[in-house]
C-alpha cells in the first residue's frame, strides 16, 4: 500500500487500535498509540496528530476517554459492555444444536467486539470440548433458508434425520423428506425448532433444525398458518412455545391445578405471569392455565410429584396415573 494511502487510513487505525488493545484498565499513551501505528500499519505520526484524530474520533460518536490513573486514552465499548457479551457466549455455549467447529467461530467473532484483554478474561472461562454437541454443520446455511421461506410464505423440502432401533440395533439415522409450510423458529429447552405444517396434514409439526439435513426453498406459496393454527393474523410463536410444553404436540385446553405455595415461582416461571392463580388454603394456590395437554406437560407435572394436583381434565388425570402406574409396573418387575 503507498504511503499516502496509508495516511488516510490513519484515522480508521487509531480508531481500530484502541477499540482492540485498550480498556479502562489498559489505556494508551499517545506515544503507545504511535508505537502500534509503526508496527501494525508502518506508520508514522508525532502525538499532536494522534491528538486530533482522537478528537474527530468522538466528534464522531466514537467515545474516547482520557483516563489519569493510569494515564492514557480508551475506547468505551461501542457495541456490548462486558456482562452483556458474557450472556451471548454462554448463549452460543449452551446452544447444542451448534457444532463445535461454528461454536468456536462465533466465539470468535463475538471477541471482536470488545478489547484483547477483555475477552482474554473470558476466555479462560470458555468450555466447549466436553459439551454435547450437533455434528450438523449445516445448521447456519439452513436457518437462513428457513428465514428466507419464513418472510416469503414459501414453501421447504426438507430431509429430516433420527435415530431409531432396528432389529436390535441402533440404526445411524432415518430419513424422511417432507414438505414443510414454515411458520416460526422457536429455541426451547436447548434446542432449535422449525415450526409448520406438514402438507399431507392439517395440524402443526415441531422438527429441529440440527437434525435437518437438507433444506430447499420452493417458489410454491406456503399454506396459510391460520388454516392449522388459533392464529389468524400472526403466528405468536411467544404463546405457542409457552403452550407446548418440550415442543410435544396436542390440543390446548383448559387446566386447572392445585400446587403448593413453594412452588410458585417455577410455576410462573413455566407459565408467565398472565395465568391465573388464586390462594387455595394455607399452604396451597390454584392455577388455571390453557396449555396444551400432551406427554411433556405429563412430565413437567411429575417431576413435582406430591406439590401439584391435578383437578381437571379427567383426561391429564388419567395419564398421569397411567404413567405412575407403567413406572411401578417397571420397578416391581425388576425386583
Amino acid at each position: 500500500m503507498k504511503a499516502a494511502s496509508k495516511q488516510k487510513l490513519r484515522l480508521l487505525y487509531i480508531a481500530e487500535i484502541l477499540s482492540k488493545k485498550s480498556d479502562e484498565e489498559h489505556p494508551l499513551t499517545a506515544n503507545d498509540i504511535m508505537s502500534y501505528l509503526d508496527e501494525l500499519y508502518g506508520i508514522q505520526c508525532d502525538r499532536k496528530t494522534v491528538y486530533d484524530c482522537i478528537e474527530c474520533l468522538n466528534e464522531f460518536g466514537y467515545e474516547i476517554i482520557y483516563s489519569s490513573s493510569p494515564r492514557g486514552y480508551f475506547a468505551a465499548p461501542y457495541y456490548f459492555e462486558l456482562p452483556e457479551l458474557r450472556l451471548l457466549i454462554d448463549a452460543v455455549q449452551a446452544a447444542n444444536f451448534i457444532s463445535a467447529k461454528k461454536t468456536k467461530m462465533l466465539l470468535e467473532k463475538l471477541g471482536k467486539f470488545v478489547g484483547e484483554h477483555q475477552f482474554s478474561r473470558l476466555r479462560t472461562q470458555i468450555y466447549i470440548d466436553n459439551r454435547n454437541k450437533s455434528e450438523n454443520e449445516n445448521v447456519f446455511y439452513n436457518i437462513d433458508i428457513l428465514n428466507t421461506a419464513i418472510e416469503n410464505k414459501r414453501q421447504v423440502v426438507v430431509t429430516y434425520h433420527r435415530r431409531k432401533i432396528v432389529d436390535g440395533k441402533r440404526a445411524l439415522y432415518e430419513k424422511k423428506q417432507m414438505t414443510i409450510n414454515p411458520y416460526a423458529l422457536i429455541w426451547s429447552n436447548d434446542h432449535y425448532y422449525l415450526i409448520g405444517n406438514y402438507s399431507k396434514y392439517d395440524n402443526l409439526i415441531h422438527l429441529r433444525i440440527d437434525r435437518l439435513k437438507s433444506v430447499e426453498l420452493t417458489d410454491t406459496p406456503a399454506r396459510r398458518f391460520s388454516e392449522v393454527s388459533p392464529y389468524t393474523t400472526a403466528f405468536d410463536a411467544a404463546d405457542y412455545s409457552n403452550k407446548h410444553l418440550s415442543m410435544f404436540s396436542g390440543d390446548i385446553k383448559p387446566v386447572e391445578l392445585i400446587c403448593k405455595n413453594d412452588i410458585i415461582e417455577e410455576f410462573i416461571d413455566r407459565f408467565g405471569e398472565k395465568c391465573t392463580i388464586v390462594p387455595f388454603d394455607d399452604g396451597h394456590f390454584s392455577a388455571k392455565v390453557s396449555v396444551a395437554v400432551n406427554e411433556g406437560l405429563v412430565s413437567w407435572i411429575m417431576q413435582f410429584g406430591d406439590d401439584i394436583m391435578v383437578v381437571h381434565p379427567n383426561e391429564l388425570k388419567n395419564m398421569i396415573i397411567d404413567k405412575i402406574n407403567s413406572i411401578l409396573t417397571l420397578y416391581n418387575q425388576s425386583k
